[in-house]
């Protein structure tokens, strides 16, 4: 079969939807597994099919490719002034990094140490934030420079977390969101995470967009849309086959996920992912 990337990158590339089966995943069955761990890119469990008709099943449009780091184990991805900040995890590797977007050239590095795990980021207007994975401990940085100005502390998981202008939402690998400040990183409220009224775990990496929060599952190729005044998905896009046979060979899970320039448009990519993606989620056919 001839690869997406064989494809024009001008024309706009539509990916079929796959069907979602299975049922979502329970942390109780993944407790012996690492909530962040490596594994092969081709996800073993899905999303369950929607019930109800009011929550939108979405597909994959490809608008355009570009070349990723294959040796980031990428947490979060944020774009802005035209640059990308990304998260790249595991013990004695992770950092947080800026990125040229058309050719993924890594422009400005800081690791973080060696026995921290690094996990999502993200922007506020004039700093940003990171989070660990185990250590509890979150860095807000300077914009440019990428040095540590604060840290602070909290309790439990870090996986992702997005800022939606007033406040940061983060989330811990539970059905669990978490908001936060976004001066002090002090808890200000939880919304339960639910599909078709039950509870929706593995919720990873974050990007807030218009009073939405877009997440990826860990471990599947979905992505949800959730309202987080409520918690309810709205929406699920199935983002299965973007890499060829042989790419996700070497890679992990999906994991990734930036507001475009044009709205409506997301880059979105993968943990060890030779390639980052800008998409446009639309209605499956």
């Amino acid at each position: 079969m001839r690869s997406v990337f064989d494809q024009n990158p001008s024309r706009p590339i539509r990916l079929r939807r796959t069907r979602l089966c299975g049922a979502a995943l329970g942390l109780a069955a993944l407790a012996a597994t690492a909530a962040c761990g490596t594994r092969n890119a081709e996800a073993d469990e899905s999303v369950p099919t929607p019930e109800d008709a009011a929550v939108e099943q979405l597909g994959v449009t490809v608008l355009d490719t570009f070349d990723h780091d294959p040796d980031s184990f990428t947490q979060g991805l944020e774009l802005r002034d035209g640059v990308f900040y990304e998260s790249a995890g595991l013990y004695g590797e992770s950092d947080v990094r800026l990125v040229e977007p058309g050719t993924g050239e890594v422009i400005e590095t800081v690791a973080l140490p060696e026995d921290e795990f690094a996990e999502g980021l993200t922007l506020t207007e004039d700093s940003l934030w990171q989070i660990t994975w185990k250590e509890g401990v979150a860095y807000q940085r300077d914009l440019t420079t990428l040095e540590v100005v604060e840290t602070a502390s909290y309790e439990g998981e870090g996986w992702g977390i997005c800022s939606d202008g007033t406040q940061l939402v983060m989330s811990d690998g539970s059905s669990t969101l978490t908001f936060r400040d976004p001066e002090t990183f002090e808890e200000t409220g939880t919304a339960r995470v639910t599909l078709d009224g039950e509870p929706l775990d593995q919720i990873n990496e974050l990007e807030c967009v218009d009073g939405q929060v877009w997440a990826n599952v860990w471990q599947t190729d979905q992505i949800v849309r959730i309202d987080p005044a409520t918690g309810e998905v709205g929406a699920v896009v199935d983002a299965a086959g973007l890499l060829t046979e042989d790419e996700a060979a070497t890679a992990d899970v999906l994991n990734g996920i930036a507001a475009a320039e044009e709205e409506g448009t997301f880059y979105i990519t993968g943990k060890r992912w030779p390639k980052l993606f800008l998409v446009s989620f639309d209605p499956a056919s």
